[in-house]
């Protein structure tokens, strides 16, 4: 096995990681291409992004070396049941010159992989969507929300978006000025902070704005949300304290207030120090204090560890050394160290 290498990848709507690392700790080679996942591009153009993807990670790399590999997939369960996708990942699998096998999991696995080497815990992600799940021994047990931004999503970029829409309604509803958050809000979707002489003209505008566009973009006004909190405005700081108690919320479903597993926060509102992130940081601790918080990694390389740990010869203890050496000793901190 010390020629074997191993292969992961990331693949979401916007884009698809590739990463090649040895059973050493090494990286070898990486790749990117567009959105590979078949629910929103199509099974042809999802699986052509995933042989780029491929085929650039494995530049200076002999495929036959390649032991194993894992895809890491939104909707992975839909791949399975889809025939035509499956056969069209199987095509641009043999075409980047790969012959081992590979199996698909959820990206919520591999994102709690990319954070911890501990075999069970819990993962809460909040971008676009917000969701909370369970793993046990490295596969996915109970799940919280992840509904979609009509039914749930309680937390993520959408619903920070709504809820600053909402705001600035209410306060267009209650007096002639909308407040400073308020005429962030008019300005980015009307283009101006200017109230009309009678405020319901602006407020039927607003409406009909949102309305027009497809709902999901609400969560374009999430980094408006992020930077105004930041910056200390009481209205903005409001909503993502909301936010994160939405989120802690979604945990405490599905994770037992005597857990002591570690928690991985993942997705572009809590990675990075946001303010989102913070919230949800103090309360997660304060619900579980003895828990280890760690901060999602790459998720390409998680997912090509989670393909070592299918190898023969890779058991529990050298799992976690390779963990440490490809993805860092910060990806499963004490509690306190990762605490704001």
């Amino acid at each position: 096995m010390s020629d074997t290498v191993v292969v992961g990848l990331d693949v979401g709507g916007t884009s698809t990681r590739a990463a090649v690392v040895s059973l050493d700790g090494e990286r070898l080679g990486t790749g990117r291409a567009g959105g590979g996942n078949p629910t929103s591009h199509g099974a042809d153009r999802a699986a052509e992004a995933l042989r780029t993807a491929l085929e650039s990670a494995l530049v200076g790399v002999d495929p036959g070396r390649v032991g194993a590999g894992l895809i890491g997939l939104a909707g992975a369960g839909r791949l399975s049941a889809d025939p035509a996708g499956r056969v069209a990942f199987d095509r641009a699998w043999r075409e980047a010159g790969l012959r081992c096998d590979y199996q698909v999991r959820g990206d919520a696995l591999v994102a709690y992989a990319s954070g911890t080497a501990a075999s069970s815990g819990t993962v809460l992600i909040a971008g676009t969507g917000a969701i909370a799940a369970e793993v046990r021994d490295l596969a996915l047990g109970r799940v919280a929300d992840g509904h979609g931004w009509l039914l749930g999503d309680a937390g993520s970029g959408f619903w920070l978006g709504r809820e600053a829409v909402r705001r600035t309604l209410a306060a267009l509803d209650s007096g002639p000025a909308a407040g400073p958050f308020g005429a962030a809000v008019l300005t980015e979707l009307l283009g101006s902070a200017r109230v009309a002489d009678r405020p319901r003209d602006t407020v039927d505008a607003l409406v009909q704005t949102v309305t027009r566009r497809p709902p999901v973009e609400l969560a374009e006004l999430a980094p408006l949300v992020v930077r105004a909190a930041r910056d200390g405005d009481p209205t903005a700081a409001a909503i993502v304290t909301d936010a994160a108690g939405q989120l802690s919320d979604s945990v405490a479903r599905i994770r037992p207030a005597e857990a002591t597993g570690p928690v991985v926060l993942g997705g572009g509102l809590l990675t990075g120090g946001t303010p989102l992130a913070e919230a949800v940081t103090l309360m997660l601790g304060n619900r579980w204090p003895a828990a280890p918080l760690a901060v999602a990694g790459d998720g390409a390389v998680a997912a090509a560890w989670l393909a070592a740990r299918t190898l023969p010869g890779v058991d529990a203890e050298r799992a976690t050394r390779l963990h440490r050496r490809l993805l860092g000793p910060g990806s499963d901190r004490d509690t306190a160290a990762s605490r704001v």
